[in-house]
């Protein structure tokens, strides 16, 4: 046997003396500046649940889902949990229903989320192995040049597998960690506060 290879250490030890375990921080997430790691801002679907309603839902009721877990994104799913789309607070509260009902000549309230959402094929998505090595000031320019608020992060898979969502990016996240006020207005607005924030 090679003894060098044998006495190689991947992984260094160290001994301890006194130390506390830690323990989530309580209310907002953690602060973050510009140069932070990308993953400070991702919501990880490893260690938070996804949010996700199904496709047949009413809006009044996706509206109360939405206010009920405190988010403004909810993904689309089926009974398989293979995710069709995404719906957000503005696509709910803004023009979009009233004008799709228009066109079908019928009832907003007749309108599921399915109507309103934006479809999978439709939605930006991020390799988690850019992510892991992409600060927060390179996802909130990304964003910003895809004229979204939120986008995907997508975890490898083996050939012939289907796709994971590992994470979310939500540009009011990013916001709130780093301590811009809130904001509910259009795309380029909550841009221009983040960027102001970290002189981007």
């Amino acid at each position: 046997m090679d003894q060098t290879q044998n006495n190689t250490n991947p992984l260094p030890s160290m001994r301890l003396g006194d130390a506390l375990y830690q323990v989530p921080e309580p209310g907002m997430p953690r602060r973050v500046t510009a140069k932070s790691s990308a993953v400070e801002v991702m919501t990880d679907l490893h260690r938070v649940p996804a949010a996700t309603i199904p496709g047949g839902m009413r809006l009044d009721d996706a509206r109360q889902a939405m206010i009920l877990r405190g988010v403004r994104m909810l993904l689309v799913t089926n009974d398989r949990r293979v995710v069709q789309g995404l719906v957000t607070a503005t696509d709910l509260l803004g023009e979009q229903p009233v004008k799709i009902a228009q066109h079908r000549s019928v009832a907003v309230s007749d309108l599921s989320v399915a109507d309103i959402m934006t479809p999978i094929d439709a939605l930006e998505a991020f390799a988690l192995r850019d992510v892991l090595n992409a600060h927060v000031g390179d996802v909130v320019r990304a964003l910003r040049a895809l004229g979204r608020q939120h986008a995907l992060v997508i975890e490898p898979c083996e050939a012939g597998e289907q796709a994971h969502i590992r994470g979310i990016f939500s540009a009011s996240q990013i916001a709130r960690q780093m301590g811009v006020p809130p904001f509910v207005g259009e795309v380029a607005r909550t841009f221009a506060e983040i960027e102001a924030a970290i002189g981007a």
